[in-house]
């Protein structure tokens, strides 16, 4: 079963699959138009977001060692 959803910006029908390259929007340009709006604010996340933790600088330090030890693109060359 093929799945189809509207583009965000004008509805038309985007097949939902790896060859359909702006997915969910149908085209690039319905993709940029959507990249301004947020760019201008015009889209916005409408609740606050709720941090549980603070991340203590030991903390942070902590997951970026981890982060670039699991991400070889990030290494520097010899």
């Amino acid at each position: 079963m093929t799945l189809k959803v509207p583009c965000p910006q004008c509805q038309k029908t985007v097949v939902w699959q790896a060859s359909s390259e702006f997915r969910p929007f149908c085209s690039k340009r319905c993709q940029l138009i959507d990249l301004g709006e947020w760019a201008e604010e015009s889209h916005k996340i409408s609740q606050n977001i709720q941090v549980d933790t603070v991340l203590s600088e030991e903390m942070l330090d902590a997951m970026e060692d981890e982060f670039l030890l699991n991400n070889k693109f990030f290494v520097e060359p010899e």
